[in-house]
């Protein structure tokens, strides 16, 4: 039974809306999670799709909306600039950006918070009004994500870019026109700042090495219903040709593959059964591989997937982070947890983010045998490149995990430490956890269904 610490409503699950967020669980682990969440549109897309909506000359319809934070920050930015923004249906939300206008460097500041959206702006902003802010950019502490991408493709595109002490001001004196454009890097953000801003540029833009995630593609469906032309070659070739204007959409986002793997490793790490509702398989064939290698079972149906361990218990794996189609960087540390309860020796190969195994620091205190090799392991069948930043965790399990005290360092790894604390036996108090906020709907209540046993200090 979950209860709600210094509030007069205990027993049921508490607001989780952005003006009352809490800060604090404890939780008291050792029982299997069993029943069914749902998951909405990806964070991922969602936020892109919002930004998008500048690009329309009409009102854009975006349904199956999450109600979490980093849609609140987007929707705040939008409203700053004067985009107006309503709520539908459940999960819908309707933007119209007939009333656009410019923002300063310290409104854009106080409604960003910790996220790196504002830099999204830019392409569509120097479209509407001629130019565009950012102000010293946040987001999840998990290694170095440079801006220089984004600033190389607008500078291609036409953009002056000048910087100051409060952050970056680009404008656009003789307008933006199409660029040959290749990625040292497929970063997914760096794709989708082509495509904000080469949609509605003079001419042709060829982008090469772009990011192809399911989340990319979405967003170009999302720009072909407002009439971009956009083109899906071979080898991460996108070819789009610029339009002198745009319509609004209607469209339903991509279902939250994140946050499907984190209830998947959920149910994997406790030895519990979760049904995961609006789950698909296409999206989530590389996930599904490693669950079926670690010992971890599924069953596909119709309206989601449901997830659990195997007759036989987990074991152990050798996983390597990659861009898709490859395993994606936000699905290993849920996984890493998992893996803790695997028989055997396994190995995280994290090639994308140099800093992002940093979390598994608090599985140590909790009991975990993990050691992080912070320059790689050489050696071995490797399917993906060597990457100078990449790191390594060996993980020898299964080790019983039990109580700790433990504050959240960033999105996905404090999903983790949730995790291992409902894995655990005794209580484990974890901190900070506005942050998991960022990308997890309704989280308490999800957790009140899978019976887990927490407490919410507010």
């Amino acid at each position: 039974m979950k209860t709600l610490v210094g509030d007069a409503q205990p027993s049921r699950a508490p607001h989780e809306g952005p003006l009352q967020q809490p800060e604090i669980m404890r939780i008291r682990g050792g029982r299997p999670l069993r029943g069914r969440v749902e998951v909405k549109g990806a964070k991922n897309l969602v936020t892109k799709a919002m930004v998008a909506a500048l690009l329309g000359e009409t009102t854009s319809t975006l349904r199956d909306v999450p109600d979490i934070s980093d849609v609140n920050v987007v929707r705040s930015l939008l409203e700053v600039h004067g985009v107006t923004v309503d709520d539908g249906d459940e999960g819908t939300l309707h933007l119209d950006p007939s009333g656009a206008v410019s923002a300063h460097f310290e409104e854009i500041d106080a409604h960003a918070g910790a996220s790196r959206i504002p830099i999204l702006f830019c392409g569509p902003l120097l479209h509407l009004l001629g130019e565009a802010y950012i102000p010293d950019l946040g987001g999840c502490r998990i290694g170095d994500r440079p801006i220089n991408f984004h600033m190389d493709a607008l500078r291609a595109f036409g953009a002056v870019v000048e910087k100051s002490y409060e952050g970056i001001r680009l404008s656009a004196p003789g307008g933006l026109h199409g660029a040959d454009i290749r990625l040292p890097y497929p970063s997914v953000g760096a794709t989708e700042q082509v495509l904000l801003t080469a949609v509605r540029a003079e001419g042709v833009t060829e982008l090469r090495n772009a990011a192809i995630e399911p989340e990319i593609m979405d967003l170009i469906a999302v720009l072909q219903k407002m009439g971009a032309i956009i083109s899906y070659e071979p080898n991460r070739v996108l070819l789009i040709e610029g339009v002198e204007s745009l319509r609004g959409y209607d469209h339903r986002a991509i279902f939250d593959r994140n946050e499907a793997a984190s209830w998947a490793a959920a149910a994997l790490a406790t030895d519990g059964e979760i049904f995961v509702g609006g789950a698909k398989q296409q999206a989530m064939l590389t996930f599904l591989n490693v669950v079926r290698k670690v010992g971890g079972d599924f069953d596909i149906r119709e309206d989601g997937i449901l997830f659990r361990r195997g007759e036989r218990g987990l074991r152990a794996v050798t996983v390597e982070t990659d861009v898709h189609p490859g395993f994606m960087t936000d699905w290993q540390q849920p996984l890493t947890v998992a893996l803790t309860q695997a028989h055997g020796r396994s190995i995280v190969h994290e090639t994308v983010y140099e800093n992002r195994l940093g979390f598994t620091d608090a599985l140590v205190k909790m009991g975990a045998d993990i050691v992080v090799h912070p320059h790689g392991l050489e050696g071995g069948a490797r399917r993906v490149p060597r990457r100078e930043l990449e790191q390594a965790a060996v993980i020898n399990g299964p080790t019983p995990l039990h109580g700790a005290d433990v504050v959240v360092p960033d999105l996905r790894g404090g999903y983790s430490y949730v995790i291992a604390a409902l894995a655990a036996e005794g209580e484990s108090t974890v901190r900070n956890i506005g942050i998991i906020r960022r990308g997890y709907e309704k989280l308490f209540a999800k957790l009140d269904h899978l019976q887990a046993d927490f407490d919410v200090v507010r």
